[in-house]
C-alpha cells in the first residue's frame, strides 16, 4: 500500500505540478485545526454541562486511549484501552461504557465527518469547480451519513470519501492526492472518534446519576 501511494502521488504531481502540495499541506492543517476545535468546545463543552467534570481531567484520563488511537488509527483495536480508561479514570460504570463505547466505535465517527467535508472542499478547490450553498448542505448531509457507515479500521474513511465527491458531482480522481498523506489525517480523525465516544459514555453515565466519584489522590492516569 505505501508503494502504491507513492506511486499514485508521484502520478498525480507530476501531472498537475508540485504546487498541488501546498493546498494540500493547507488542507492537512485545516483538518487538524478543526478537529481540535471540535474536542475543545464540543467534548469539553459536554463533560462540563452535563456531568460538572473538568476538562482537563477528561483529557487526562483518556489519554492513553487517545495516544493508542492515534497511532494505530482504529477505533476498533483502540476499544479495550477506551473502555478502561472510562471506567477507571472517568468512573463510567461497566454497563454503560459496554454499550456506548462499542456503539460510537460503529456509528460515532465526528473526526471522519470533519475530515471528508474539508477534503471534499479541498478537491473542489483543485479542481476550480466553485461550490454553492446546495452543494455544502449535501456535503454535510453524506459526510454524517458516510461517517456513520464507515468501517473502525485504518483507510475506512478515504474509501467513503468517494460516496461525498459523488454526491456533489466532484471527481473521484481527487482522492489520488488524499491517498498519499491518508494515514496523516487517519491519525486525527481516529483520536477525535474514540475521544467522542468517551464524552457520550460520560454524559450518558451522569444523566442516568451513574457516573462514580473518583476518589481524590487517585492518579487519572489510571497507575
Amino acid at each position: 500500500a505505501p508503494y502504491a501511494a507513492g506511486a499514485l502521488m508521484a502520478w498525480v504531481t507530476a501531472t498537475n505540478g508540485p504546487d498541488v502540495l501546498l493546498p494540500l499541506a493547507k488542507a492537512l492543517v485545516a483538518v487538524y485545526v478543526a478537529n481540535i476545535l471540535h474536542a475543545a468546545v464540543v467534548y469539553s463543552g459536554a463533560v462540563y454541562l452535563f456531568a460538572r467534570m473538568s476538562p482537563l481531567r477528561f483529557f487526562q484520563g483518556m489519554f492513553e486511549a487517545w495516544a493508542v488511537a492515534f497511532t494505530t488509527c482504529s477505533s476498533s483495536a483502540t476499544l479495550p484501552v477506551s473502555m478502561r480508561n472510562a471506567q477507571e479514570n472517568l468512573g463510567v460504570p461497566n454497563e454503560i461504557s459496554s454499550f456506548v463505547q462499542p456503539l460510537g466505535a460503529t456509528i460515532n465517527m465526528d473526526g471522519t465527518a470533519i475530515y471528508q467535508g474539508v477534503c471534499a472542499y479541498f478537491i473542489a478547490q483543485v479542481y476550480g469547480i466553485t461550490l454553492g450553498l446546495p452543494q455544502y448542505l449535501m456535503i454535510i448531509l453524506t459526510a454524517t451519513l458516510a461517517s456513520v457507515g464507515t468501517a473502525g479500521v485504518p483507510g475506512a474513511g478515504m474509501i467513503m470519501l468517494s460516496m461525498v465527491l459523488q454526491a456533489v458531482g466532484l471527481p473521484l480522481d481527487g482522492i489520488l492526492l488524499i491517498a498519499g498523506v491518508d494515514r496523516i489525517f487517519d491519525m486525527i480523525r481516529t483520536s477525535m472518534n474514540v475521544i467522542g465516544d468517551a464524552a457520550g459514555a460520560v454524559v450518558v453515565s451522569a444523566t442516568e446519576g451513574e457516573l462514580k466519584t473518583i476518589p481524590a489522590g487517585v492518579d487519572v492516569g489510571g497507575k
